[in-house]
């Protein structure tokens, strides 16, 4: 198995809960800066695909940018491909943290979600 990949923003209080909970529960994960290692098109199409969540789970509904750039109107408009297209040109768009297995993505952090797939 390849080791899990942990998507987080380090000054997100939520990543740094996730952070936290990974280190003590001893999971061995490769950490990656969403800002400053944006995820690609291509991850992102697998990760939705994987998911089985839809693309507009993938958005930080909280985020400024979300906000800036009115994407609550987008999302209900723009096709899939479009929305992935948003979510690759800037990090902050995207919901963190992000864990990617081979075959489950977590998208937020859910202790319970992340317990009974991690543990």
């Amino acid at each position: 198995m390849k080791k899990i990949l942990f998507l987080q923003y380090p000054k997100c209080s939520t990543c740094q809960k996730a952070s936290k909970w990974l280190k003590e529960n001893n999971i061995d994960v490769e950490s990656r800066h969403i800002v400053e290692n944006n995820p690609t098109v291509e991850e992102l199409t697998s990760w939705i695909e994987r998911s089985k969540r839809p693309v507009t789970k993938f958005f930080n509904t909280s985020g400024n940018i979300y906000k800036e750039q009115n994407l609550k109107e987008k999302v209900k408009t723009e096709s899939k491909e479009e929305l992935i297209k948003i979510l690759a040109t800037n990090g902050m768009v995207v919901k963190r943290p992000l864990v990617i297995g081979d075959d489950f993505v977590l998208i937020g952090f859910k202790e319970d979600e992340w317990a009974a797939q991690l543990k």
